[in-house]
Formats: C-alpha cells, sequence, structure tokens
C-alpha cells in the first residue's frame, strides 16, 4: 500500500513538472505586436488604405507612393468575429467582408474612452472601446467599426468579438494618429482569402522601424 501511494506521489510531481514546463514555454513566447515600417517621405496620408486578413488576425496599412509603388506602413494584430463567415444580419457574430474590388470606409472618428458595453459575460456593463472608433461604412450593416479591447485585451489576436474588429488600446491610439482618415479605404478579406497577387512582394520590402 506504501508503495502505490508513493507511486501516485511522484506521478503527480511528475505531472506538475510537466505543466511547469508547459506553461513556461507558453510564458516565454514571443509576443504579437504591431509593427510599424520605414515609409518613403512621398507617401501622403490620402493615398492609403487598410487591408484586414480575417484568415492571419491582422490588419495592415498600405500607401501609395509618388511613383506608383506600394509599401506596406503598419501591421497590427485584430481580433475579429466569434463566428466566421459573411456577415448576414445583426446579432450573427460576424464580420463582415468588403465586395471584392469594393473597399468599406471610414466615416467618422468617434473619441470612445468613455463607451461601455455589455458582453452578458457577467462582468456588467464595462468600458470596452479603447479611445477610439473608426466608425465603417458596410452597407446592409450598422455599428460596424476599428476600435480598442479594453478589459479584453487578451483576445487580441484572436475571434472574439460581435462583429467589430478590436485592436489591442494602445495600437488604436496609434493606427488614429498615424494613419487614419475620415473616407479612408478599408478592405476586409473573407476567412479563405490569402493574400493578393502584390502584398508578399511588398511585404519582402517591407524595413520594420527600430
Amino acid at each position: 500500500m506504501k508503495k502505490f501511494i508513493l507511486s501516485l506521489l511522484v506521478g503527480f510531481f511528475v505531472m506538475g513538472v510537466r505543466a511547469q514546463v508547459v506553461d513556461a514555454s507558453l510564458a516565454t513566447k514571443p509576443a504579437d505586436v504591431a509593427v510599424l515600417y520605414q515609409v518613403p517621405g512621398n507617401v501622403v496620408k490620402k493615398n492609403t488604405f487598410i487591408v484586414i486578413s480575417k484568415k492571419d488576425q491582422r490588419l495592415y496599412v498600405y500607401g501609395k507612393a509618388a511613383g506608383g509603388d506600394t509599401v506596406l506602413m503598419a501591421k497590427f494584430p485584430v481580433c475579429l468575429s466569434k463566428n466566421k463567415g459573411q456577415k448576414q444580419r445583426r446579432g450573427d457574430m460576424k464580420t463582415p467582408s468588403s465586395p471584392k474590388g469594393k473597399p468599406f470606409s471610414i466615416s467618422m472618428i468617434q473619441d470612445a474612452s468613455s463607451w461601455k458595453h455589455d458582453f452578458k459575460d457577467g462582468r456588467g456593463s464595462i468600458k470596452a472601446y479603447g479611445h477610439w472608433f473608426l466608425r465603417l461604412v458596410t452597407p446592409g450593416h450598422s455599428g460596424i467599426g476599428i476600435h480598442g479591447s479594453t478589459g479584453n485585451e487578451s483576445s487580441v489576436p484572436g475571434r472574439a468579438s460581435e462583429g467589430c474588429i478590436r485592436l489591442r488600446d494602445s495600437d488604436i491610439i496609434t493606427l488614429k494618429e498615424k494613419f487614419a482618415y475620415v473616407k479612408m479605404p478599408v478592405y476586409i478579406k473573407d476567412e479563405d482569402e490569402g493574400s493578393w497577387d502584390w502584398e508578399p512582394r511588398v511585404h519582402g520590402k517591407a524595413v520594420p522601424v527600430k
């Protein structure tokens, strides 16, 4: 009996050590952070646009240089809707994809620092949008925007929103202050849509800001 109990204790100890090793590996996993890139001085704000990849869970900011070349300006991890697929109706927990070749656009840039929302998870009505809400024109649907993730930053990147695009709170400030403007085109790809033909070339030339 004593041997049996001893073997159980040893087993529990080994399992605990393994769990600690697993936890340590997760804790030391490199952070998924935003990246800003070096941009030529001839890129003007009116020639910039956003591409959101549901597949990659990333928001990319691109700009058109004076010579016509497209350059990558920034990359942000994002949280998208809980459910995959094209949005059909209010409350279906899906992020709308823009029609092929027809981007959505930013209609308003609103201070959302005091906005609250009840996620029906027991926390009640809490601040949830970061400092800014970039409201999008999404024909057929309302209330969709790009915003922060106050109280839900651990969901970025991931799939947990009710349809909007969440950034970390510091990233929505950077996006608003450095890049966003009213009427800025915003393309949102379907889940099964990969990189466009020109994107790998553009990404290959991008140099992160140190």
